[in-house]
């Protein structure tokens, strides 16, 4: 095989990956692990769960995880507002989250959480969000 033909079919390899590995999945994680995780490394200074009554710090932030929601909170969306907080801030986002540079106030745990512990934490925070179907009324003409 020429190095030509060599590398497009390793292009097409790699799109068909691409392809079959849509989204980004994790293990499946421990959700008392990922609650005893959330608890050590301190999240629940700045953040309520649902359904979990936390001590944090009370002059903290409060930023509500969980609860009924119309959409899927997918192990990638949690995963990059764990590892990358920024991610999806927009303007004008609460000023008590973010710093002056827009940036979020959330602490970077990247050099410190194991990713067995980043895999229970996603567990444990999916499990706590519900998702919720709207009623819809059509009214005839």
């Amino acid at each position: 095989m020429s190095r030509y033909a060599t590398i497009i079919f390793s292009l097409v390899l790699l799109t068909a990956c691409n392809e079959q590995g849509r989204g980004f999945n994790l293990p499946k994680g421990d959700v008392e692990q990922g609650k005893m995780t959330f608890v050590l490394m301190q999240c629940n200074d700045c953040h309520t769960v649902k359904g979990i009554d936390f001590i944090g710090d009370p002059d903290g932030t409060n930023v509500f995880l969980g609860g009924k929601t119309t959409r899927v909170a997918s192990y990638g969306d949690l995963v990059t507002s764990i590892i990358n907080p920024s991610h999806k801030l927009s303007r004008g986002s609460d000023p008590t989250t973010v710093t002056l540079d827009g940036e979020s106030k959330m602490r970077n745990y990247n050099e410190y959480m194991s990713v067995q512990e980043l895999i229970d934490l996603v567990e444990f925070l999916q499990s706590r969000y519900e998702i919720w179907v709207p009623t819809y009324y059509t009214y005839g003409y």
